[in-house]
């Protein structure tokens, strides 16, 4: 029986797929937290790989407080960068399958068109450029694994976008949500049945692939769509980027071209209001 590691398994994306391994018991699943398998401990991340031994390596873990970043650069760095090429080396060297998350935050955000594999990187801010020098050691280290970029990520789990609008929107009579970021969110869920998806493909193609739902948004206009699923009446309004500062800059513009894992894994990428419907009747 194959085994699975899943790292960083409290967080949204290793969370849904806790509740997808319930299909798929085929496989033996070890879903790893920070205490498990730590990231952040380069001296011992390779013991407690060899203790555990998998076969499939799926690395949800990641130092993804984007702001926090640019003041803990060397932590965010060890965790998204330096541990990604550990993780790579062992699968390599065990010949274990290795799929790595990353994020649509290595792009500068100044395209107009949907962003696909070979579009030229350019990181903007500190967890951008650890997360990009994370995929360049990963397939350094190991030629053969899977990088998953995605964006926007949301879940019945953790904090996130979706549930810290609801709240809100309950809380509140008005909000401002920035209206010139835009992207497509990714439902967590979503991406876990992608990532299977791969797992169980009988042709197993390395390289970099884009997941996110399907669409064309702003922040803005994914706030009003939860509000009209939730049926909130709390006014909201689009503002800029530029009334919002924050400490990392953002892309103004990220939305992934999902053509290839479309046609690689023959993946369903459903359309985010779809799945935004599906996680907020849970």
């Amino acid at each position: 029986m194959e085994k699975i590691l899943v790292t960083g398994s409290n967080g949204q994306l290793g969370s849904e797929l806790k509740v997808l391994s319930e299909n798929y018991s085929q496989f033996e699943w070890v879903f790893a937290d920070r205490n498990q398998v730590s990231l952040d401990n380069l001296a011992d991340l390779e013991n407690q790989l060899e203790l555990i031994n998998p076969n499939v390596v799926i690395n949800c873990a990641a130092y993804t407080a984007v702001d926090k970043a640019e003041s803990e650069e060397e932590f965010a760095d060890i965790i998204n960068h330096l541990a990604v090429g550990v993780l790579a080396d062992w699968s390599h060297e065990n010949n274990a399958k290795l799929i790595h998350i990353s994020t649509d935050y290595v792009f500068d955000g100044t395209s107009s068109f949907a962003l696909n594999e070979d579009s030229p990187t350019k990181p903007i801010n500190v967890y951008g450029a650890t997360k990009l020098l994370g995929e360049i050691f990963c397939l350094k280290n190991n030629p053969n694994a899977v990088i998953i970029r995605t964006s926007w990520v949301y879940s019945s789990f953790g904090n996130n976008f979706v549930k810290t609008m609801s709240r809100l929107m309950q809380e509140r009579d008005s909000l401002n949500v920035v209206n010139d970021q835009i992207g497509s969110p990714t439902y967590a869920a979503d991406l876990a049945k992608a990532i299977v998806d791969i797992i169980t493909h009988s042709d197993w193609k390395s390289g970099i692939y884009n997941f996110s739902n399907e669409g064309e948004i702003s922040w803005y206009e994914f706030a009003l769509a939860i509000k009209e699923i939730g049926d909130y009446n709390c006014e909201v309004s689009g503002i800029p980027s530029s009334a919002y500062p924050t400490p990392a800059k953002r892309p103004a513009y990220s939305l992934l071209d999902k053509s290839k894992i479309k046609d690689s894994y023959n993946v369903i990428v459903p359309n985010y209001k779809e799945s935004l419907k599906k996680m907020m009747s849970l």
